[in-house]
């Protein structure tokens, strides 16, 4: 399946577990409905219960405890990984197609996501073989200080439907490269790519049980996953209010926990900045991904003596964008993920209007086959207003405005999320000033959305714990032991 078109009939999915398909112990299926073309049905899942998600820890548990992988070299590993690197670029076609049906996300999007997916991989494998301990031997002569890096064991993976491949692939390969095993659980409205990843594990030569997939609803499998006490560590990508009851659940047996949660990105854009750079990374950061992005530029802060102008530029420029279906490499804007978040955005817009703010671009839904959502701007904004300080998961541009710099930090840091933030100006004591200020995991400075593999990414405040990518990142994966040695006889001093 490479050509860009509607398929013929639905691709059937199964669960992956101990590297089989497993078609699931009992006939429900899930149905996905591609939202850009509402009326097609591209994917059927199986629908994940207790003991399909039971039986997946068990192969992962049996991998752990008995299998090669976690005592695997470094080398070895990082064959394994850019293995699956150079298979995700190989099937780039058909993983971006799936993607395209599943999420409604444009095709040419898709594409990318898959380059940026296995790049993501290749830097893991990278520090698979970096992955080390450290010695002290400042302890006196007779005693020496290790401490070593152990895979902390069964990782639970569960990821949204925003950016499929793209978010496990910031968490699987850091857990494989620290040597544990995995238990995955996609969101089962786009559980097609993670599935075919699974089976692109296994061509890599990763070893059965390391890495299984159960499709299907949080509860039973996501549930299962979290409350097990044969599960290590549980990762979570979605949003605040779930990862919110993770980390309660997770609690009961204290098992590690990462969350990569909700935001609701401020970029402060200060009188003398370059507006022309500003409105491209305006439209792109809010308009990106349908808006459906955690780290989506959904509120600007503009300084009042440019605010009319800045405006009228952006509203210029969206209407330049193309909207429509996902299938079409032209399109930038493609269908809101299903009904219900459709729904959630233009209640969000609605609301908005009827506490004051003006809509000078967009508003509603558009017409037509797909779930679509119109680029819309919601200017005279304030700090009060739901809108303002809610994440709305959609192609929906909040505007606010100030007067001085302090008045802008305030508005910045006045919400419950701090995942990330912009600041444009000239001005360059201004900017690093709100650098150390803005209480958020991300802060660019004249750019917006700019990253790479080597840059940890996650949030303050509830838009989560701890951090992927980056460095450090596989250390996440890793419990710290300690080991201490005695050089020479053993000195009794207590009796």
């Amino acid at each position: 399946m490479t050509s860009t078109q509607l398929p013929s009939q639905p691709t059937a999915y199964a669960h992956f577990i101990d590297g089989k398909s497993i078609v699931g112990t009992v006939g429900v299926r899930i149905e996905r409905r591609s939202p850009g073309h509402t009326g097609t049905v591209v994917s059927t899942y199986a629908d994940g219960t207790t003991e399909e998600a039971r039986m997946a820890i068990a192969a992962a548990r049996k991998a752990f405890d008995d299998g090669p992988w976690p005592h695997s070299s470094g080398a070895e590993r990082q064959s394994v990984l850019l293995r699956v690197a150079a298979l995700i670029r190989a099937h780039k076609e058909e993983l971006a197609l799936v993607e395209c049906l599943e999420s409604g996300k444009p095709i040419s999007q898709a594409r990318d996501e898959m380059d940026w997916a296995a790049g993501i991989w290749d830097y893991a494998a990278a520090l698979a073989r970096h992955l080390h301990g450290e010695t002290t031997n400042t302890l006196g002569s007779s005693l020496l200080g290790l401490t070593l890096r152990e895979p902390v064991g069964v990782c639970a993976l569960i990821t949204p439907w925003n950016f499929p491949l793209l978010i496990i692939s910031q968490k699987l390969p850091f857990a494989l490269a620290a040597g544990c095993t995995c238990v995955v659980k996609p969101s089962e409205f786009t559980s097609g790519t993670t599935v075919r990843l699974a089976a692109l594990l296994k061509e890599a030569g990763l070893p059965d049980g390391v890495c299984n997939v159960v499709t299907g609803h949080g509860d039973p499998v996501g549930e299962t996953f979290v409350t097990s006490p044969h599960v290590d560590m549980v990762s979570f990508t979605g949003s605040t209010a779930v990862g919110r009851r993770i980390a309660e659940k997770a609690g009961a047996t204290l098992k590690k926990v990462s969350l990569e949660l909700g935001g609701k990105n401020p970029q402060l854009i200060f009188a003398d900045a370059d507006l022309d750079a500003v409105v491209d990374a305006v439209v792109h950061g809010v308009f990106f991904n349908m808006g459906e992005c955690c780290n989506s530029g959904s509120r600007i802060l503009v300084e009042e003596a440019v605010a009319d102008d800045l405006v009228e530029k952006i509203i210029a420029a969206s209407r330049s964008i193309r909207m429509g279906d996902p299938l079409d490499p032209a399109v930038k804007v493609g269908a809101i993920i299903n009904e219900a978040q459709q729904r959630k955005i233009l209640g969000y817009i609605q609301e908005a209007r009827s506490e004051g703010a003006s809509v000078p671009l967009g508003g509603g839904a558009v017409d037509s086959s797909g779930l679509f959502v119109e680029l819309t701007v919601l200017d005279k904004v304030r700090p009060e207003m739901r809108v303002a300080s809610g994440e709305v998961f959609g192609p929906v541009l909040t505007v606010l405005r100030f007067t001085t710099e302090e008045e802008a930090l305030s508005i910045a840091n006045g919400t419950d999320y701090g995942l990330s933030a912009s600041v444009w100006t000239r001005d360059f004591d201004c900017a690093l000033r709100l650098s150390r200020r803005i209480a958020a995991g991300t802060v660019w400075i004249n750019t917006f959305l700019d990253g790479a593999p080597e840059l940890p990414f996650g949030g303050y405040k509830q838009s989560g714990l701890g951090r992927e990518l980056g460095p450090h990142s596989v250390l996440d994966f890793t419990e710290t032991k300690t080991v201490t040695m005695r050089l020479g006889p053993y000195q009794n001093k207590w009796l």
